[in-house]
This record gives C-alpha cells, sequence and structure tokens, in this order.
C-alpha cells in the first residue's frame, strides 16, 4: 500500500473534476477521430476507448489502493485465482471482455431490430453532457473519500 494514498486519491479526484469542468465548457467534440475510415473499425474503437480513459481503471491496482481485504469473498477468490496464474489472470479478462462485447453487441442489435435506423438517426441523447455531469459528481464523491 502506498504511503500517498490520500494524496494520489485526492489528485486522481481533482483531475477527473477538471475534465469534467473541461468537457462541460469545450462542447467540441474532437473532429480528427472522426475521418477514421469504416474499414479501420479496430483502430476507430482502440482509439475511442483510449480517449475515453478505459486503461485507467486499472491504476488503483497497480498502485496497490485496492486491498483484499476490503473485498467480499467472491473478489477475494478471484483475486487468489488470479495472483495464482498468470494463466487465470489473462483467461478472466478475455472472459470479460467477450461479455462486455457481447452484451453490447446484442443491445445494439435489439436496438436496431425495434426502434430502427430512422428513429438511431433522428433522435440524439447528448451524451457528452451526460459525461461530463458525471465526471465531475465522481470526481467529488472520489474527493470525498479520500
Amino acid at each position: 500500500m502506498l504511503d500517498s494514498q490520500h494524496d494520489i486519491r485526492a489528485g486522481a479526484s481533482a483531475t477527473v473534476i477538471a475534465f469534467g469542468i473541461f468537457r462541460l465548457v469545450n462542447r467540441r467534440h474532437p473532429r480528427a477521430l472522426a475521418r477514421i475510415r469504416p474499414t479501420q473499425l479496430a483502430l476507430w474503437s482502440f482509439a475511442i476507448a483510449t480517449a475515453h480513459g478505459a486503461g485507467l481503471m486499472l491504476l488503483p491496482m497497480y498502485f496497490g489502493l485496492c486491498s483484499v481485504e476490503k473485498l467480499d469473498a467472491a473478489h477475494q477468490a478471484t483475486s487468489i485465482l488470479m495472483g495464482r496464474s498468470l494463466a487465470m489472470a489473462l483467461l478472466v479478462s478475455v472472459i470479460h471482455a467477450l461479455a462486455t462485447v457481447t452484451a453490447g453487441g446484442v443491445l445494439a442489435l435489439l436496438v436496431y431490430a425495434w426502434l430502427g435506423l430512422r428513429f438511431l438517426s433522428q433522435s440524439w441523447l447528448n451524451l457528452d453532457l451526460v459525461w461530463a455531469v458525471s465526471l465531475i459528481l465522481i470526481g467529488g464523491v472520489g474527493l470525498m473519500t479520500a
């Protein structure tokens, strides 16, 4: 466990709040990512996941901020299994990724089948606003619990 856990959590929370405020103020979406050809969908998906900080969720584990003692029995068992073998850790990660992709794909197909492309092209939900507000709220909760 790091000695400066409070400082890291407070700094991370402040960074998340600052980015949320930046997204509220700067509503312009980066156009460079929209210019990737449809044939390069995997590259586009990787770029978007990177731009939205998908890899940052692993930092608490690498910094030692997650301790097994604070977890419930199922998470403790998973931690023990993954700690014993790199192959098991990779298998758990692959199964988690497949479950996430499958769930997203099924939801996309259901929306397409029931609502259709016409609905999707005519309706708009400002997810950037939702994302910015959620970043500020989660950053605030993180700051209060740091």
